[in-house]
């Protein structure tokens, strides 16, 4: 039976969430390591956007966004309390946050060079104070983001707080932030992230090795 094709970037935040989701769902799909530098037609064709990632799935569905693939992977019944959860007003806001303005302030921190960004610590400062800060000390009134059980919100902010903390990796273990920290390791050391970081060979589809968490 034809499998989900995903086009994907091992180290895009995006195409990570969507990988997770997958992996949680135990769904098998194919994989299309992308290279930034020379994106497939066949996937410009799908979705002239041009970035990752891309679904295709075996009806003919084409699923442009990370959040729509996660739904589709995670709203079916096996799932569902992985996808409930993250229906609610506060994670909904959350999801709209990381989208929005942290991704903006984090992009200008990380790519200040690229963005031609003469205020790089600012735009880190902004991303501590007007997302890090509250999202810690959400975090410190129960485990996860799902309650006491993680919800596809988790999966979704997790790939961006991972970013935000490896460009100053020092400066961020020195943050009194006890309860987002220990949430980002937890994520880090977790099975399901190393597995959603298999390395894929380069420009090449494969069946990627799926199993449900």
């Amino acid at each position: 039976m034809q499998k989900p094709l995903l086009y994907t970037y091992r180290r895009c935040p995006y195409a990570m969430r969507a990988r997770m989701a997958l992996l949680v769902a135990g769904i098998e799909f194919d994989a299309h390591e992308v290279s930034l530098r020379g994106k497939p037609s066949e996937m410009l064709t799908l979705s002239p956007k041009g970035s990752v990632p891309v679904m295709l799935l075996p009806d003919g569905t084409v699923l442009e966004q990370s959040w729509d693939i996660m739904c589709w992977a995670l709203s079916q019944d096996a799932t569902r309390s992985w996808w409930e959860p993250a229906q609610s007003t506060e994670n909904l806001d959350w999801l709209a946050r990381n989208d929005g303005g942290f991704k903006h302030h984090l992009d200008r921190y990380k790519y200040s060079e690229r963005y031609n960004e003469t205020d790089r610590t600012g735009h880190r400062e902004n991303a501590l104070a007007t997302f890090l800060r509250p999202l810690s000390s959400r975090l410190e009134q129960r485990s996860f983001l799902g309650g006491s059980e993680p919800c596809a919100t988790d999966l979704a902010l997790f790939p961006f707080v991972r970013q935000f903390a490896a460009v100053e990796p020092d400066w961020f273990e020195l943050l009194q932030l006890p309860a987002l920290q220990a949430w980002l390791a937890n994520w880090l050391s977790s099975p399901l992230f190393l597995h959603c970081m298999y390395k894929l060979p380069g420009q090449t589809t494969v069946p990627f090795p799926s199993s449900g968490y």
